[in-house]
């Protein structure tokens, strides 16, 4: 039976996966077909290598394909060029020598004629070169050459020296013809090597990889697909789901990033079967499913998540300006030519809807929100006010939010009442979230709707043991502002179905009135709580 995979490639007779028929068919037409050079930069666990091995399977038909990972080659090997010369060629024998049908079609002579370079051992990258060009110019069918992980060698001289060659013959094709077309992938775009930058200091090399074309094809999951996967495991399971509203769901908290579907799809599968209230498919695939994994997979320890954790230490600007994004409301506007913007980027941690950068999913946001308040909550007095409270915040299992609020007024105007207006504007809504997190964690989930983040506004939705909660917090600006304040919390509650919201508003007017209190507006109720 197949199964969801977040290890390592997926292929469709084994794994539920999203079918990248049309992807495929795409990079070829566009790219292969024309013999273009290109770059597949994307960020961790986004589904690179899974689209490289099925496009040299749907390439094998008209083409000869050379599938390389330069993670099987170790850092020696780019000592100097000989031994690089050597491993190179070393790999293409031993993926010929395993795949006979790769043979058809090439020059017999000629490949041997390579392979003397490796047993000699005394290649050099000219020479490599020279008898790979005589290869691709006998052979009957074009070679298209794929390296995977191509960044991990990128801090070596002799890769850039090696991209120069492929540069070098790609400009002058018609009389030294080579590769027919060439497909790089990484996490770094190396058309810019100057981008990997480690804390001892920044490579200073000159990009030897302009003749790269740019590579537009989305590689995210759209609701179809993940609705067509869904589709597939629901023929095999007759869960009774409903498929459409459950890619939706899957859709909003990832965004589409490929690893997260897989991840949040196999919680669902194999872990929630184990736990209370979740007896069969139907109770499994459910929006409550969904969120149960989601919670599951933001508490577990992932190669994703530890890499984000391990780049957001390396790069203290790339924090910061998270960090304020979330937490301030702040408007970043995009530009490529921002090195932090553009890292962010490239590790795939935010989009460019048009104007400004937003964080890439719902998912990333939570991990980074929780990141963030667990790295002050010790010290915070708020959150250990709501740790003493925790208790009386539960009655029944259930979460009263209206208590939460009443609380959260009193403690925050007893420690933080006298600080100055720029102080509260800043860190207020933090604090509210470090005084909700500990009341919730273990059992309910927050996130943040990014399209109402600003300096002004910020939406909080609050799951509690299949309850939710539309929280609204913004900054006083008076009371139209106030009024429309509501009237876009009302159009919030009725997307959520939910008929009574709660509006937090942090008031710098000196003759405020510091409280809670409930008014109706139209058929909803809004518990509105002013500090």
């Amino acid at each position: 039976m197949r199964y969801f995979n977040t290890e390592g490639v997926c292929r469709p007779n084994e794994h539920y996966m999203v079918r990248l028929d049309a992807r495929l068919k795409t990079m070829k037409e566009l790219y292969v077909d024309k013999g273009k050079y290109f770059v597949i930069n994307r960020g961790r666990q986004y589904g690179k290598t899974t689209t490289l091995m099925a496009l040299a399977e749907y390439l094998k038909g008209e083409y000869i394909v050379f599938p390389m990972d330069f993670q099987m080659m170790g850092s020696a090997n780019f000592a100097d060029e000989q031994i690089f010369t050597v491993k190179f060629i070393g790999l293409m024998r031993k993926l010929f020598s395993r795949k006979k049908e790769m043979m058809k079609g090439i020059d017999i002579e000629k490949f041997q004629e390579t392979l003397l370079l490796e047993e000699r051992k005394n290649g050099s990258m000219d020479l490599m070169f020279e008898s790979l060009s005589r290869l691709c110019e006998a052979s009957v069918r074009p070679i298209v050459l794929i390296i995977d992980e191509v960044d991990s060698a990128s801090n070596n001289k002799v890769f850039i020296d090696f991209l120069a060659q492929l540069r070098g013959y790609y400009l002058d094709r018609e009389d030294s013809p080579l590769f027919h077309s060439v497909i790089l992938a990484g996490v770094y775009d190396i058309r810019n090597l100057k981008l990997k930058i480690r804390p001892e200091g920044e490579h200073q090399y000159n990009s030897p990889w302009n003749i790269a074309a740019s590579f537009d094809i989305h590689m995210s999951f759209s609701t179809a697909q993940i609705t067509d996967m869904l589709g597939e495991y629901e023929a095999d399971y007759h869960t009774g789901m409903d498929i459409r509203e459950v890619a939706a769901i899957i859709s909003q908290y990832t965004s589409g990033y490929p690893y997260l579907v897989s991840a949040i799809c196999k919680i669902m599968d194999e872990k929630l079967p184990e736990l209370e209230g979740f007896a069969d498919g139907k109770c499994i695939w459910t929006a409550k499913g969904v969120d149960e994994a989601v919670k599951i997979m933001l508490r577990s320890k992932t190669t994703l998540f530890d890499s984000m954790m391990k780049y957001i230490s390396e790069y203290p600007d790339l924090k910061k300006m998270l960090y304020t994004i979330l937490f301030q409301g702040e408007q970043v506007a995009y530009n490529e030519d921002n090195h932090t913007i553009e890292l962010a980027r490239m590790f795939g941690y935010i989009v460019d809807d048009g104007a400004y950068v937003r964080v890439a999913n719902r998912i990333f946001e939570m991990r980074l929100y929780n990141l963030f308040l667990s790295e002050e909550e010790l010290a915070n007095a708020m959150s250990r006010m709501a740790k003493q409270d925790k208790e009386r915040f539960i009655c029944d299992g259930r979460l009263n939010m209206e208590l939460v609020l009443k609380r959260f007024v009193v403690h925050f105007t007893g420690i933080y009442g006298e600080n100055d207006t720029k102080f509260v504007e800043d860190y207020g809504r933090k604090f509210f979230l470090l005084y909700l997190r500990p009341i919730i964690n273990g059992v309910g989930n927050y996130y943040i709707e990014a399209q109402t983040r600003d300096a002004g506004r910020t939406d909080v939705i609050v799951d509690y043991a299949g309850e939710q909660f539309v929280v609204e917090m913004k900054i006083w600006r008076g009371n139209s502002y106030n009024e429309r304040g509501q009237e876009q919390l009302i159009s919030y509650l009725d997307y959520f179905h939910q008929n009574r919201g709660y509006m937090l508003s942090f008031n710098f007017n000196k003759k405020k009135e510091i409280g809670v209190k409930t008014i109706t507006v139209g058929t909803k109720e809004i518990v509105e709580a002013v500090v």
